[in-house]
């Protein structure tokens, strides 16, 4: 299901912007783009996405900005022995490679991340992760009002086009009963024109032969599915709980009877009937797309 939030957040030394988006997919994908530096934040916010998340496309982005620095500059020397390091061994392999290096300018090496460090760094990692932490519930019910209220529209939506699919359901009974009695009468004048018209003819094979053939045209049980399917659709909506993949495979089950409704017609108001029923019942499939 679609649906975005949006929240900010500040404390005495960053200021932040949260962002949370979702789009309709068949399973749960959830990006992230948070800072890497914030040991545990990724990992924990997965965890409270899929505590809350069962089906979308979603992305959540978290940008942080470092008010003015505060605090002398300090040099992380166990950070620059790492750097120096690698360095040391890039230059080793580039050499054997017979490819010259330009040489390394302390600037460079001072902007590697973690390099240099205000000496309250350390304390205000853990102090931020905290603070993210306590506050992403915000986001997250924030998220869920958003799509609860887009769920409740689409309710409205899928329970109308159910309504549709009823309908014309029930005008399709009407028009089969109807051609029953016609075709009833239609193979009763067949078989007595054979009949008069053929020396040595099986009678009893072709009653047989007739009788297949009105049983292939029947709609009959085709009919009792889609009101079938019709009550079960009604019973999922009814459910608090994520229901859109049952939808999803209870929408191939009315396509599949609509399908054969329409081979199985020979009757132009029956045909039509059908692929009005095709047409909402591919309508209905591309709004459960967006149900959890």
């Amino acid at each position: 299901m679609t649906g975005f939030a949006t929240l900010n957040g500040e404390n005495g030394v960053f200021n932040w912007t949260w962002d949370l988006r979702s789009v309709n997919a068949k399973g749960l994908d959830i990006r992230q783009r948070v800072p890497d530096w914030i040991e545990g934040l990724e990992a924990a916010v997965r965890v409270e996405l899929n505590k809350v998340l069962s089906r979308g496309s979603v992305s959540l982005a978290l940008k942080i900005q470092k008010k003015e620095e505060q605090g002398a500059l300090a040099l992380n020397r166990t950070q620059l022995s790492n750097v120096l390091q690698a360095l040391h061994e890039a230059e080793t392999v580039a050499a054997e490679q017979g490819v010259n290096l330009a040489a390394s300018r302390s600037v460079d090496i001072l902007n590697v991340r973690g390099v240099l460090e205000t000496a309250s760094d350390g304390g205000d990692q853990k102090a931020l992760l905290a603070v993210l932490l306590k506050q992403l519930p915000v986001l997250l019910n924030r998220f869920q009002e958003m799509r609860q209220t887009e769920g409740k529209a689409l309710h409205t939506v899928l329970s109308e086009q159910l309504t549709q699919v009823e309908t014309l359901t029930a005008d399709a009974t009407v028009v089969a009963e109807r051609r029953q009695v016609e075709t009833a009468q239609k193979l009763h004048t067949n078989l007595k024109r054979v009949m008069e018209n053929a020396d040595g003819v099986d009678s009893e094979r072709v009653a047989q032969e007739l009788a297949i053939i009105a049983v292939k045209a029947d709609v009959t049980e085709e009919l009792d599915r889609l009101r079938a399917h019709i009550e079960a659709a009604r019973d999922f909506l009814k459910k608090g709980s994520p229901v859109g993949r049952k939808l999803d495979f209870l929408m191939q089950e009315f396509n599949r009877e609509a399908n054969t409704l329409c081979s199985k017609a020979q009757l132009i108001d029956l045909t039509r009937i059908g692929l009005d029923l095709k047409s909402v019942i591919d309508q209905m499939r591309e709004q459960i797309q967006n149900v959890e």
